[in-house]
């Protein structure tokens, strides 16, 4: 019998998941159990995984003023986006009032009562929603009195309906309507109602006003009834509008006839990368979205002509709200370090002990700002802190239909998964739906990230910290930089490094960070990537919006879902999102290979080629005389696993390539991914295609530099077995070594070219 799964009670996240000398980095942390205390201490780590076959977990204590006791407290998570405004005074002398909305809902009828637009201080005030049927309802409450008037009609899921909702106040008429833009040959749901409200009643309280929410509090602190689906141009009038007035409200600009009396009119296109939802009309009553709902979103009237939300933003009007969005958990901060100026970089972590299985709270110490060449290792890893980012908190495996036939075997849960399950508002990954069903496209590091942390069952950090492992084996010092700081500084921040070293995974990549990458090769760089599935997707970040990553996953690649048409564009910044290859920058260009195939039941083995035996490739197997490289590993028995990359000239990989060894032996669960499917013709796995294969590549960059790629996740998780002893390890060590000596590379067609121009 497996012995029961240790219990994770407490966790927690840091400010910022990189930090320099000189800078103050914050800890949030919160005690899920019934402990009363807990013991913080920070830790360096140079292994991140405790399995008995490799080097274990290696973690050395820092000792820091706040090393100690603390009070434990359980602090909570608010999920939910919504458009929040400031109260307005303005709102009290509300008494006839018309709403107005497109609506596109995604639950109706299935997620409890679903708010379009309220005026509501918790008790009292008014509110149009989805009720639990999901019909269209307007509802007035007064002290213990409440009215409500509803369509009694559920609307249909995904489909574009106009919402209008009216009060007059002089005769306590309130109608709804609903109207869909798409009439079906049946079950038509448009609908309109009528009831009586309060009559001569002109005074609303001053309550918060609130779009996709409304409030539980006069002060709109916390919020309830989050809508799920897209809203696109949301009106609020005083007084009861005719319908030739919600024609005219139904345009981009605010009609003349009806300026003096347009309360707000808010156009979702405007500023798409921040959280101000913009008012044109005169009283420019700007919101503020609260957890960053999807923005940059086909409206109402789009009409798939343009694809590019810069290009018709009046048909990009739709916010895609979701009751579990998270932007910034908001806890409080229960202490915080200074980074001494002569702290070394390198991954770090505040582990959190309250008797029950450690909580970890990793971040990296990044060198300092501005160094330069000589006074720095001559070796930076690069820590994949943007995919890390796009797994935060990955639930898919434990979930998804398929994941147990995928890799041949019963999914084992581990603490992570456990408390995750029991805390679904800590949020989802870029790899999980929403609560209704569509893809995730934002994933932020501002609040509690659980498969960050050492002895995470992903092919993520534990894996990558191997690599920290090796260099700490060979006595090497090196810096660590992370993603997030070679998106913000390019090239500049990879300048005293000699060697770049990347993990197994390092999948999602910023144009500024590929840029960097190239930039720093063109000076003469050496890189040694050393994973597979590598450069793969193009994300986003906004500097106005820490801690924030966007991806939308296009038309192609292999995918857990697939944005709906003419939404590939990121709202953070503008660009087209998707595969690096769809967007003309093939991994293969950069490092040489690509990803080719993915299988999750086993490893392989490499077998070398030709090409090892080139005089170009001597250093690489110097003291490796062994024709099978890597027939071992931790994870799945072999240094080919999990997800695999080959060379192909046709994708850019240079044609002076060594291809030194090549995998075989793969499964038919390794299989080809998606975009190398024109016709399926079913020959896709390991057993079939002459694609599946990893293959690893040496080339010099003809600026005296040179790349080696492995191809393969699991190439690390090999070099670590048998005490670093082995076929792997010293392949990779001869790399490290002729990597950081200063003599350059020459172009193998011209030996006396090795400068750089």
């Amino acid at each position: 019998m497996n012995p029961p799964i240790p219990e994770l009670t407490i966790c927690g996240y840091p400010s910022s998941i990189s930090v320099a000398p000189g800078e103050t980095v914050r800890f949030m942390v919160s005690e899920e159990g019934d402990a009363k205390q807990y013991n913080a201490r920070l830790m360096r780590l140079y292994s991140a995984d405790d399995n008995p076959a490799g080097p274990g977990l290696i973690e050395e204590e820092v000792q820091t003023p706040f090393n100690g006791q603390y009070p434990a407290r359980r602090q909570l998570v608010h999920p939910g986006s919504c458009v929040e405004f400031k109260p307005e005074h303005w709102a009290r002398d509300l008494s006839s009032f018309t709403v107005q909305a497109y609506l596109w809902p995604t639950t109706p009828g299935r997620r409890g009562v679903q708010t379009v637009l309220a005026h509501w201080d918790g008790h009292q005030g008014f509110c149009v929603e989805l009720d639990q049927t999901g019909a269209l309802t307007l509802v007035i409450k007064r002290g213990s009195q409440s009215w409500r008037a509803s369509t009694g009609v559920p609307l249909r899921s995904r489909e574009w309906v106009l919402a209008v909702a009216s009060f007059d106040a002089n005769t306590g008429r309130m109608h709804v309507q609903q109207q869909p833009l798409i009439r079906w040959p049946v079950e038509d749901t448009a609908a309109e109602a009528e009831a009586l409200g309060p009559v001569n009643s002109h005074c609303f309280p001053v309550c918060p006003l609130s779009i996709a929410a409304r409030a539980m509090d006069p002060q709109g602190d916390l919020y309830t009834g989050f809508y799920n689906g897209k809203l696109d141009r949301v009106r609020l009038i005083e007084g009861v509008c005719s319908p030739s007035d919600t024609m005219a409200l139904a345009g981009p600009a605010v009609p003349r006839s009806l300026a003096g009396r347009v309360l707000g009119f808010w156009d979702f296109a405007c500023d798409t990368g921040t959280q101000r939802i913009a008012d044109v009309g005169p009283w420019r009553r700007d919101g503020r979205t609260v957890h960053l709902p999807t923005r940059a979103m086909a409206g109402f009237n789009w009409s798939g002509e343009v694809h590019d939300f810069k290009q018709a933003p009046e048909q990009y009007g739709a916010i895609h709200f979701h009751d579990d969005d998270i932007y910034d958990a908001g806890w409080e901060a229960d202490f915080a370090w200074t980074v001494p100026p002569d702290c070394p970089s390198g991954c770090y972590s505040v582990k959190l002990d309250d008797g029950n299985y450690p909580g970890y709270i990793v971040f990296f110490v990044r060198p300092p700002r501005g160094a330069t060449s000589g006074s720095r290792p001559r070796i930076a890893f690069l820590a994949s802190t943007a995919t890390y980012q796009a797994y935060a908190n990955f639930r898919v495996t434990e979930r998804g239909s398929g994941s147990e036939a995928h890799r041949g075997r019963l999914w084992a849960f581990n603490p992570e998964s456990i408390l995750l399950h029991k805390r679904p508002e800590f949020g989802t990954s870029t790899y999980d739906p929403h609560s209704d069903g569509s893809g995730t496209c934002i994933s932020s590091l501002l609040r509690p990230v659980l498969d960050l942390r050492p002895n995470s069952k992903l092919s993520g950090f534990s894996g990558d910290a191997y690599v920290l492992a090796f260099l700490h084996h060979l006595g090497l010092d090196v810096d660590v930089v992370t993603d997030h700081d070679l998106h913000r500084e390019g090239a500049g921040v990879l300048e005293p490094y000699q060697l770049v070293m990347t993990g197994g995974h390092p999948e999602y990549h910023s144009r500024q960070m590929l840029d960097g990458l190239s930039a720093f090769l063109r000076r003469g760089g050496r890189m040694m990537y050393l994973g597979g599935n590598g450069f793969y997707w193009r994300i986003a970040f906004n500097d106005m919006l820490p801690g924030v990553m966007e991806i939308r996953r296009g038309e192609d690649g292999t995918r857990a879902w697939t944005p709906d048409a003419g939404e590939y564009f990121m709202g953070l910044t503008g660009e087209y999102s998707g595969l690096w290859r769809r967007n003309g920058i093939t991994p293969n260009a950069l490092v040489g290979v690509g990803f080719t195939a993915q299988g999750f039941d086993s490893g392989s083995f490499y077998r070398r080629n030709p090409g090892s035996h080139d005089p170009r490739a001597q250093f690489i197997f110097e003291g490796v005389d062994d024709e099978i490289i890597g027939d071992f590993g931790l994870v799945y028995g072999g240094a080919a696993s999990q997800e695999i990359d080959r060379y192909d000239p046709a994708l850019g990989s240079p044609p002076h390539a060594l291809v030194l060894a090549s995998s075989e032996g793969h499964t038919d669960n390794m299989i080809l991914v998606n975009e190398e499917i024109g016709i399926n013709s079913l020959r896709i796995g390991g057993t079939e295609s002459p694609l599946v294969r990893a293959d690893m590549v040496f080339f010099e960059t003809g600026y005296g530099g040179a790349v080696f790629s492995t191809g393969s996740i699991g190439w690390m998780l090999s070099a670590v077995c048998f005490g670093f002893d082995n076929n792997v390890a010293a392949i990779t060590r001869n790399v490290v070594l002729r990597f950081i000596d200063a003599a350059p590379f020459a172009r193998f067609d011209c030996p006396d070219d090795t400068a750089a121009p």
